[in-house]
């Protein structure tokens, strides 16, 4: 049920590992000055500062001996001094992401291509990495790790007892969804061990999906599933030496099967860095791991009534390592131990912390660390939760006012603001160059479709005079969004966008389609361009008629404050549905040309499960409901994510059951379109067979639309997106009218 795309929440977004560059992210090269990118079948250099391009590998290189075509890199990276460079390709999906392939190695200077794994199956090999020396490769095969010597070919199976249920070097499915663990092995500084996890989920039951499309026959696929209340996973961390295959287990205090380890790095030479967090994830613990006798120690902790969140380079993004500062004695940290999401500068340790931004504000993303010039930059917005800016703070002093090259040590609320041009408000984003010295500037807002510049740091200026964001963004005349706040009845101030119809009337009344989420996994309402488009929508909605309308509720990961985020504690389906309800009443009391009788809610995921509670529970507000991929009942769903917001079932069900959907079916009097696939196995299709069989008891009429075989995106197969797209459409028409009257 977690997204990880937070401008439109069904678009998911294809993180690969660390170690392996990918399409559409900036490849920097290691020193920071240029970049590469893939360009006519093959891989190029750049130059920021010139654009000028450097041919490093041609297309003909990548083509194997024998074959016609060249390979097709979904992504690539190249060893230490860049004589090698290691290739991903044919790749299939591990759940939601293409993490599993076929890797090849083309030797640059010797002009030779080879394909890793050749005696291993097809399709298979995962998380490809050069050791630190540049002249292996490790990799994962059917959950066990293999290290392949380059030069001879001679491949060593490090682990032999992997299986579907005992994973090394990656990590089962609520790891992957939850935790976004996927690469599950790290090489040793020095290239003589690996570490990695060990995940043991024998113990866990699987759930059962059926194939009853492809065959004449019926195929049952199993997916091991720890429904909420059931025991995680017990996972540990071996370090396995390279010259005997012996395996070294970490020996970390409490029990596997109730704590989790979601974050591991090398510390150094001989030792681990560790994060631990208890089974209800309200405790973390950071634990050094000596890989010599497995011996391990808590350094350093924090707690949290409602739960602590996880720690990684980009926050909302891959498993990110310790940010390691000062050569190696201070560590980054981002905590929420204040009640605001900040960094700290933690010492090895663990003695000494410091707060570097101090103040009434969250931070968003770490986006680099420049040690050379003294800053952390960093995306945040202390005054506009909807937009997005970046930041920087220093190193040293934290938060004080930067001018030229004096310091005033006068202390501030807001770090310095690096995002200065104060015509440009909306979301800012940004990639910058290891150095620190380049960075891509992309922009948008409500009404200025997403434009990029390069600029240098840190004096934030524009490469190209002739291509800046200034010169060369454009306004959309045709939106007509408006940003407001409402303040409901309950005293809560929520943000939120109105999106009117083209030729609008304001004397008129117009059909309203209410857009859901209300979880603590994305928000709807953003300030950057694409609001004004419902991407399931076959046509112009706004040239049909509809007035569109987001809200964000408390509870959302929305930058204010842990306060806001953290009430939904043991809430969800109960204080995120009452603030869009009483959101979207107070909306239509300001505004008299919303038709308080053509009023339809939607949504996917968690919005499908907030669309029914709205609808079931608020009917003299909503009409029309089209749910998607809905959790209909908080007990069906995983136990990572449901026990961090909602806490042990055998503690609080009565929390579950109040705020599942299923448990008001009984009330439904308006319309609705209920949509899953079958296939699903991140909120299985169980969810609406328990609520299908919910209205019917109750005598409830409504459509429904199994996809068969179709997973959470419900995106496979021959016509399904425009099929989807139709039978919303059409059942939005017929029972929430189109047009002003």
């Amino acid at each position: 049920m977690k997204f990880r795309s937070f401008k439109i929440i069904i678009l998911f977004v294809c993180l690969a590992q660390l170690s392996i560059a990918q399409r559409g992210r900036i490849n920097w090269t290691e020193d920071g000055n240029g970049y590469t990118k893939l360009k006519d079948g093959g891989i190029v250099k750049v130059d920021p500062r010139t654009e000028a391009e450097v041919v490093l590998v041609r297309k003909e290189q990548l083509t194997a001996p024998g074959a016609t075509k060249a390979l097709m890199p979904q992504s690539y990276a190249f060893n230490n001094n860049n004589t090698r460079l290691l290739i991903f390709t044919n790749t299939a999906k591990v759940w939601r992401y293409n993490t599993r392939g076929d890797y090849w190695v083309l030797d640059i200077i010797a002009n030779k291509l080879k394909q890793l794994g050749k005696s291993l199956p097809a399709q298979s090999l995962m998380f490809a990495k050069f050791s630190p020396d540049g002249r292996k490769v490790a990799y994962i095969s059917e959950h066990n790790l293999f290290v392949e010597d380059i030069s001879t070919g001679n491949i060593n199976k490090l682990t032999k007892d992997g299986s579907r249920k005992l994973i090394n070097g990656t990590f089962d499915w609520v790891y992957e969804e939850e935790f976004g663990c996927r690469d599950g092995f790290r090489w040793s500084p020095d290239g003589s061990r690996i570490a990695f996890w060990q995940v043991d989920a024998t113990k866990i039951r699987d759930y059962y999906m059926l194939n009853t499309t492809d065959s004449v026959y019926s195929q049952v696929i199993p997916v091991e599933y720890p429904k909420v209340g059931e025991a995680p996973s017990p996972t540990k961390i071996g370090v396995v030496s390279l010259d005997n295959g012996y395996i070294r287990w970490m020996d970390i205090e409490g029990d596997p099967q109730q704590n989790y380890l979601p974050r591991m790095e090398w510390a150094g030479l001989n030792e681990l860095i560790v994060q631990q967090l208890d089974r209800k994830q309200q405790e973390s613990k950071l634990k050094y791991c000596n890989v010599t006798d497995g011996s391990s120690r808590t350094f350093w902790a924090e707690n949290s009534e409602a739960w602590v969140d996880l720690n990684s380079a980009d926050i909302f993004g891959e498993p990110g390592g310790w940010q390691w500062i000062n050569k190696g004695m201070d560590f980054v940290w981002v905590s929420e131990k204040d009640g605001w999401r900040h960094i700290y500068k933690i010492s090895r340790d663990g003695k000494t912390e410091t707060l570097l931004t101090k103040g009434n504000y969250d931070i968003g993303e770490i986006k680099c660390i420049d040690e050379v010039n003294n800053y952390i930059y960093f995306t945040a917005s202390p005054r506009n939760a909807t937009q997005q800016y970046l930041y920087r703070v220093n190193i040293e002093k934290g938060n004080i006012i930067q001018k030229v090259k004096k310091i005033v040590s006068k202390p501030k609320a807001d770090p310095e603001l690096v995002s200065t041009d104060s015509t440009l408000k909306g979301s800012h984003d940004y990639s910058i160059s290891p150095n620190g010295k380049f960075a891509t500037h992309a922009f948008s807002s409500h009404n200025t479709p997403r434009v990029m510049e390069w600029i240098t740091l840190p004096d934030n200026k524009p490469i190209n005079p002739a291509k800046t964001i200034a010169l060369l963004k454009k306004t959309d005349k045709n939106v007509n969004i408006e940003y407001l706040q409402v303040v409901t009845e309950d005293n809560i101030t929520l943000d939120a966008w109105i999106n009117k119809p083209t030729n609008f009337d304001p004397s008129k009344k117009y059909p309203v389609v209410f857009y859901v989420y209300g979880e603590p996994a994305a928000s709807t309402v953003m300030d950057r361009y694409g609001n004004q488009n419902n991407f399931l929508y076959n046509g112009d909605i706004r040239k049909d008629g509809y007035v569109q309308v987001a809200i964000d509720n408390r509870g959302t990961p929305m930058l204010k404050g842990a306060a806001w985020r953290k009430s939904i504690y043991r809430k969800v389906g109960d204080i995120n549905v009452r603030d869009m309800a009483m959101g979207f009443k107070k909306l239509a009391e300001m505004n008299p040309y919303f038709d308080k009788d053509r009023v339809a809610v939607w949504g996917w995921s968690g919005g499908g499960s907030s669309t029914l509670n709205l609808l079931f529970r608020h009917p003299e507000i909503f009409q029309t409901g089209i749910s998607i991929a809905a959790v209909a009942n908080q007990l069906f769903y995983d136990n990572i994510y449901q026990e961090r917001y909602m806490g042990l079932p055998q503690e609080n069900r009565d929390d579950f059951i109040n705020g599942s959907p299923v448990t008001y079916a009984k009330n439904l009097k308006g319309n609705l379109l209920y949509i899953h696939g079958t296939g699903d196995d991140n909120v299985h299709f169980s969810n609406a067979e328990v609520l299908v069989n919910e209205l019917i008891k109750h005598g409830k009429q409504f459509q429904y639309m199994p996809y068969p075989n179709r997973t959470h995106g419900i995106s496979e197969g021959a016509g399904t997106s425009e099929h989807l797209s139709t039978l919303y459409t059409n059942y939005l028409k017929a029972h929430c009218p189109p047009g002003a009257r």
